[in-house]
């Protein structure tokens, strides 16, 4: 009898030990993400150590390939009510998240509903504009940012007899200096550009302080107007039409695929983003700089701030979703912040730190007084408090509407179409695709 009653009590103190280690095994998220090689390693680094600083949570990191590839996965994950906790999403997908509705949770309310405090006065003016709503209340947790800049490689500007310290502060002087890098022929290729629609237009449009769309360039509502066939706009094409027609500039291709060019030492002068510092520190075989972008002294006095780029987390939701699964990803947005976590990442991947003590940790270990120029990116964002002309662009569809103003620029180059012609061109198919993406989000 006792023995029956022994063996009856085992299945029961078995449930039991097996209740209590499930209510202590740590809550685990996914979080999916678009960083591979050496950038996919350092992100899995600092999930790693978030994992170890505490015994509560666990963060599973996947790659799911490009930016535009997870963008794609997770909508179609939550439409099929298995999205990831976290969902890295590149800057041009920030309108498509703001309109996601109850597939999202704003990281205000997501620490509003768990108590994790997410203060947006720890982040950088230009970066906490970015990935705010209209009013300012945070919508994503800022992460991998960055700016575009200007590139000098300064073996060429020697080679041409050129001073790579002098400052080339405005679009006069770098026409100038390419003058001299072309006549002397000490680099194959004068300027050229990656992410040409980024990073000649809609950083100049910031740093100029002129308006790329109406309602607070996007900010506003889902269907504001494009104004890119604007003159200052325009006065932009038509100077890199006119460098190429006289061989101070070649226009190389779309996104960040002339990089490479720049990489092995053929081009004096490049415009791409200041991320890109990594690679030319472990694989550039001549010196460099980093240089703030060149201003129109005609459109405005003094540049202000540029905008971000790169990525940022988004909280989501899914059925059944429990608590403790959203104070994880509250959790881990709290710990990434965090100025030795922020300083860290940028020191190793290149990118800015998103925090005002991120950055000011890093100056005070030394890192820009030992990577000189590492701080250019930084000082461009920050020169300035953003206006509603310089915290963003948030446009619906805004990927394709980049490449339509390349399209139009590839035609103007091929077959002598006047910038303005090109510019109004571009303003009109990229104003149906707005058009398109906020009658698709009213209905």
């Amino acid at each position: 009898m006792k023995r029956r009653t022994l063996l009856a009590a085992a299945p029961a103190g078995a449930m039991l030990a097996s209740a209590a280690n499930a209510a202590s095994a740590p809550t685990s998220i996914a979080l999916w993400h678009a960083m591979g090689g050496a950038l996919g390693d350092t992100l899995q680094a600092s999930v790693d150590k978030f994992n170890a600083s505490q015994s509560d949570y666990q963060v599973q990191a996947t790659y799911k390939g490009t930016y535009a590839d997870l963008l794609t996965a997770s909508i179609a994950a939550w439409r099929g009510g298995k999205a990831p906790s976290i969902a890295q999403v590149f800057d041009v997908g920030t309108a498509d998240m703001m309109a996601a509705g109850r597939a999202v949770v704003d990281v205000y309310k997501l620490s509003e509903m768990t108590g994790v405090a997410i203060d947006p006065a720890t982040y950088i003016p230009a970066v906490r504009g970015y990935y705010s709503l209209n009013n300012g209340k945070m919508g994503a947790a800022p992460f991998n940012s960055s700016t575009a800049v200007m590139w000098i490689n300064k073996d060429a500007f020697a080679k041409a007899g050129l001073d790579p310290e002098a400052p080339l502060a405005t679009w006069d002087d770098v026409i100038k200096a390419a003058r001299v890098i072309k006549a002397k022929n000490a680099a194959d290729i004068p300027v050229m550009t990656s992410w040409p629609t980024w990073s000649q237009f809609e950083q100049f449009a910031a740093i100029h302080n002129v308006e790329y769309a109406t309602l607070n360039d996007g900010f506003g509502g889902p269907k504001p107007q494009l104004k890119i066939g604007s003159a200052p706009f325009v006065k932009q094409l038509d100077m890199f039409l006119s460098m190429q027609k006289e061989g101070l500039f070649s226009y190389q291709g779309r996104d960040g695929k002339p990089s490479p060019i720049f990489y092995a030492g053929k081009a004096a002068i490049t415009f791409d983003s200041s991320s890109i510092y990594g690679q030319l520190v472990t694989s550039a075989a001549f010196k460099f700089a980093a240089a703030p972008l060149p201003y129109h002294q005609d459109i405005i006095k003094s540049p202000i701030n540029s905008i971000i780029g790169g990525a940022a987390f988004w909280a989501m939701t899914a059925p059944g979703r429990t608590p403790a699964e959203y104070k994880a990803a509250a959790s881990f947005f709290k710990f990434i912040s965090q100025p030795e976590n922020d300083s860290a990442w940028a020191e190793k991947t290149g990118y800015v730190p998103v925090t005002v003590a991120g950055n000011q940790m890093i100056e005070s270990q030394g890192f820009y007084a030992k990577n000189p120029g590492s701080d250019v990116a930084v000082k461009q964002l920050t020169r300035t408090q953003p206006t509603p002309l310089s915290r963003g662009i948030r446009l619906g569809g805004m990927p394709e509407v980049r490449v339509i103003i390349e399209e139009e620029w590839e035609k103007a180059i091929q077959n002598g179409t006047p910038a303005a012609t090109a510019m109004e061109t571009a303003q009109s198919r990229g104003q149906a695709v707005i058009n398109r993406f906020a009658q698709t989000l009213k209905a």
